[in-house]
């Protein structure tokens, strides 16, 4: 019989930390979408750049097999404040604290005995110079989170069917990460 996850210890844990808010979802109702790719291909400066991004995350089938080979997923946001939008070097800072957050989320669903995945913001930045580029394998797949769009997930979709908030408004900004648990 499969574990559950005890929500209660999990609210318990999560009260620690700055989630804005949460879903657990069943990856059998995420939508894997070409589109996303496409748009990683045509306008993202990353893309065959990182372990974290396409083409090394593998074709978008196998990305599709390895979330589903995941049965539920916790779905989360946290809030980040910049003094102005429009400044991205700011922004990209404040994401370091979600990918910290993320990896926390992951490691406690870990010490309930789950098998975890996890999918993240943009693109990895662990090391100055990514190894993709370079043939060679990724110095910290321990701690490398593929990116949500890597993989074909539509956070927008997820957000609108959640009822999640997607904007604030002002000068926040939402960081959302996907841990998936078997």
């Amino acid at each position: 019989m499969a574990a559950e996850l005890n929500i209660d210890k999990f609210e318990d844990f999560i009260a620690q930390y700055p989630i804005f808010e949460y879903r657990i979802l069943n990856t059998g109702d995420l939508s894997v979408e070409e589109r996303v790719r496409i748009v990683c291909q045509q306008e993202c400066e990353r893309y065959g750049s990182t372990w974290a991004c396409p083409p090394a995350v593998g074709t978008l089938k196998e990305c599709e097999e390895r979330i589903r080979k995941f049965g539920q997923a916790v779905f989360f946001s946290s809030v980040a404040e910049v003094s102005d939008l429009m400044n991205m070097q700011e922004m990209l800072q404040t994401r370091a604290a979600h990918e910290e957050l993320t990896t926390e989320v992951a490691r406690f669903l870990k010490e309930q005995g789950f098998e975890t995945f996890t999918l993240s913001t943009e693109s990895c930045d662990i090391c100055e110079d990514c190894a993709y580029p370079h043939g060679k394998p990724c110095r910290h797949p321990d701690r490398m989170h593929p990116c949500l769009e890597s993989h074909g997930v539509v956070v927008s979709e997820i957000v609108e069917k959640q009822q999640m908030e997607y904007n604030l408004g002002g000068n926040t900004i939402l960081w959302f990460s996907m841990v998936l648990f078997k």
